[in-house]
C-alpha cells in the first residue's frame, strides 16, 4: 500500500504541474509591436502627443461614441444607436448599458455631457466644438447634444473622435495638461493602463475583462522600440511591424502576412506665407512648377508611391476633385513666373535689390505612421529649386524642433506630414486655416487671404445635403490648388507585416481611425469575435499537436499501475 500511496502522490503532484503549464501558457497571451520613434506621450487624451501615432496609443484605453472597421462607419461603440433631429439642429445618443470605466464605475450619458463641457472649457486638439452648443443627459443612458448650427462632419470629427471621459475623476482636473495621476488613465476602453516608460519609449496595455464589447482576445499588449523593427519581427521579439517597400515579397515567403496601406498620408511642403515673397501666389505657383513629384516618388521612395494632388485631399478619396488644378513639372515656367515679379537671373541665382533669393528648409525624420525614416526629400528639394535659381539652406532637426518652429513660424519652408486626407474633407478646411477655438498644428498652413476659399469652406463645413456638399468639397479643392497654402509632394506606399501565428488579424481602417489616422492599429482587431475564433482554433491546435501525456491519460496509466500493485 506504500508504493500505491507514492504512485497516488505522485500522480497528484504531476497532474497539478501539467494544470498549471497550461492554464498559465493559455492565460498569458500578448501582442508585441514594434516602434522605432516610443515616445509619443502618455496614452491620456490631454497628454498624448498630437500626431497619430499618439492618438492611437490613448484609442486602446478610451473609447468614443461611434467607431470606424475596415469597411464602414460610423458603427456603434459607447453609443449603440443615434438619430440626427433637423428640425432642433440636435443629436441624440443612445448608450450601451452595461459600459464600465475601468475602475468599475458604470459609464453614463452624464460622462458624456461632461466630456463636451469640459472639452469646451480645456480645448483638446483632436477635437473643436465651437459648433456645439450645450449637451443634456436626458437619463441614465440617453444624451442630447445642441448645435449652434449644422455640422457636416459631426459623426466623424466629434462622435467618432472625441474621447469620452469619466465625470468622477475629471471634475476636479483644473489643468489637464499637467494631469498624470492614475486618474489620467482611467477609461471605458478595451484596455487598462498599465505602465509608459518616457525614457525607453515603452508602452504596457492589460486586457479589461468587463469590456461591454467581449473581453480582448489578447491578455497584454505591448509596444516596444526598436532601432529595426523589422528585424525584431523576424527574430519573433514582436508580432507586427512596419516593414521596407522592397521587402514585402521576402517577408510574404516567410510567412508574414503583409499590408499595404492606402494613401491616405502626404508629404507635404509647408510655407510660411507670412514672409516674402512667399506671401505672393505667383511665388507659390512657382514653386510647384520647380518641383517635380516624380523624383521624389522615384529616388525617396523608390517608386513605392504616388505624385499628390494640389487640393490636398487625397487622389484616392470618395471626395477627391476630378478637376484639381496641376503643376507639371516645368523649370522654365518657374522662372518665368520669379522674373515677373522682378527678380534679375544673375551666374545661376535670382537676385533683387542686390540680394539673392535664399530660402531655409527644415527637414525632419518624419516617416511611416510618424516613424523615423532617412530623409532625402530635402537633398532632392534642395537640388530642384537650385536649378530655377533659388538657393536654399537645408537644416535637419527632429520631428518634434521643426514642428515647434512652424507653429511659432520661425521657417521659410519645411517638409512635413500627416494622414487624414482620405478621412472627412473636414481635413481640408483644418489643414488650412486656424480653426477657432483650437489650438495651432504643425501641419495646418493657418492660411486665411482667400475670401473664396472661406467661402468654399463655410459650405464644406455647413451644408448637410450629401451632394451639395460634394460639390463644395470640390471646388475648396480647386481653389486650394490655385492658392497653394501648401504644396503637397507625394503620397508614400505603406508596409505592415504581422504574425498570423499570434492570432490578430490587424487591418486597415476605412478613411483612417478616428478623423483619419492611417495606421492600421485599430482595437476592433484585438476585440472582433472572428479574431477570437482564430485564437481559440490556434490554442485548440496546439495543444493537439503537443507532446505532452494529456491529464485525463496521466490519471488512467497511473491508477492502472496503482491497481497492479495491489493485485500483485
Amino acid at each position: 500500500m506504500t508504493n500505491v500511496k507514492q504512485i497516488l502522490i505522485a500522480a497528484s503532484i504531476i497532474c497539478l504541474c501539467i494544470s498549471t503549464s497550461v492554464i498559465s501558457a493559455a492565460s498569458e497571451k500578448e501582442i508585441r509591436i514594434a516602434d522605432k520613434a516610443g515616445d509619443w506621450g502618455y496614452p491620456s487624451p490631454y497628454l498624448s502627443y498630437a500626431r497619430g501615432p499618439g492618438y492611437v496609443r490613448m484609442q486602446f484605453i478610451f473609447d468614443t461614441l461611434v467607431w470606424k472597421n475596415e469597411t464602414s462607419g460610423p458603427i456603434p461603440l459607447l453609443a449603440e444607436n443615434w438619430e440626427y433631429l433637423n428640425d432642433e439642429d440636435t443629436y441624440v445618443f443612445n448608450l450601451v448599458e452595461n459600459a464600465k470605466w475601468h475602475d468599475g464605475t458604470p459609464v453614463t450619458a452624464s460622462d458624456v455631457a461632461f466630456t463636451i463641457h469640459y472639452m469646451k472649457k480645456h480645448p483638446y486638439g483632436w477635437v473643436v466644438l465651437d459648433r456645439v452648443d450645450r449637451a443634456e443627459a436626458v437619463d441614465k443612458y440617453t444624451v442630447k447634444i445642441y448645435m449652434s448650427g449644422p455640422y457636416a462632419p459631426f459623426m466623424e470629427d466629434i462622435g467618432g473622435t472625441m474621447p469620452i471621459l469619466p465625470e468622477h475623476i475629471w471634475k476636479d482636473v483644473e489643468n489637464p495638461m499637467d494631469y498624470v495621476e492614475p486618474g489620467a488613465f482611467v477609461g471605458s476602453g478595451p484596455f487598462k493602463y498599465a505602465d509608459f516608460s518616457k525614457e525607453h519609449g515603452t508602452y504596457k496595455y492589460e486586457a479589461f475583462d468587463e469590456y461591454y464589447l467581449g473581453k480582448p482576445i489578447i491578455d497584454q499588449l505591448i509596444y516596444v522600440k526598436t532601432g529595426d523593427p523589422q528585424m525584431a519581427l523576424q527574430r519573433g521579439e514582436v508580432n507586427f511591424a512596419s516593414i521596407k517597400s522592397e521587402m514585402v515579397d521576402t517577408m510574404t515567403e516567410k510567412g508574414f502576412i503583409v499590408i499595404a496601406g492606402p494613401h491616405y498620408w502626404n508629404k507635404k511642403l509647408m510655407i510660411n506665407h507670412n514672409k516674402q515673397p512667399l506671401d505672393n501666389i505667383v511665388f507659390r505657383q512657382a514653386l510647384a512648377y520647380a518641383i517635380n513629384q516624380s523624383e521624389f516618388v522615384d529616388k525617396s521612395l523608390r517608386g513605392y508611391g504616388k505624385p499628390a494632388s494640389y487640393g490636398l485631399i487625397s487622389s484616392e478619396s470618395v471626395w477627391a476633385s476630378p478637376n484639381v488644378p496641376d503643376y507639371p513639372y516645368n523649370p522654365g515656367k518657374a522662372k518665368e513666373l520669379i522674373e515677373s515679379l522682378g527678380y534679375e537671373w544673375d551666374n545661376g541665382v535670382f537676385i533683387k535689390d542686390k540680394n539673392p533669393l535664399k530660402l531655409q528648409v527644415l527637414v525632419s525624420m518624419i516617416g511611416v505612421g510618424g516613424q523615423p525614416a532617412p530623409d532625402r526629400d530635402g537633398e532632392i528639394l534642395k537640388d530642384q529649386l537650385e536649378k530655377v535659381g533659388i538657393e536654399v539652406e537645408l537644416t535637419s532637426l527632429d520631428t518634434k524642433m521643426v514642428d515647434k518652429k512652424v507653429i511659432n513660424w520661425n521657417f521659410d519652408l519645411a517638409i512635413s506630414g500627416h494622414g487624414g486626407i482620405g478621412a472627412d474633407p473636414k481635413i481640408l478646411y483644418e489643414k488650412t486655416i486656424q480653426v477657432p477655438g483650437s489650438k495651432p498644428s504643425p501641419n495646418t498652413a493657418r492660411y486665411n487671404k482667400s475670401e473664396e476659399l472661406n467661402e468654399c469652406f463655410d459650405s464644406l463645413m455647413h451644408e448637410m445635403d450629401a451632394s451639395k456638399r460634394l460639390e463644395a468639397v470640390h471646388e475648396a479643392q480647386n481653389v486650394y490648388a490655385r492658392e497653394l497654402p501648401a504644396i503637397s509632394l507625394y503620397y508614400p506606399t505603406w508596409y505592415y507585416a504581422y504574425n498570423p501565428d499570434a492570432g490578430v488579424e490587424w487591418f486597415y481602417t476605412i478613411g483612417g481611425i478616428a478623423k483619419g489616422i492611417p495606421i492600421p492599429q485599430n482595437k476592433l482587431a484585438l476585440i472582433v469575435a472572428g479574431a477570437e475564433e482564430s485564437a481559440t482554433a490556434t490554442i485548440q491546435k496546439e495543444q493537439q499537436e503537443s507532446p505532452i501525456i494529456s491529464f485525463s491519460m496521466v490519471i488512467a496509466i497511473l491508477i492502472l499501475v496503482a491497481f497492479y500493485l495491489k493485485r500483485h
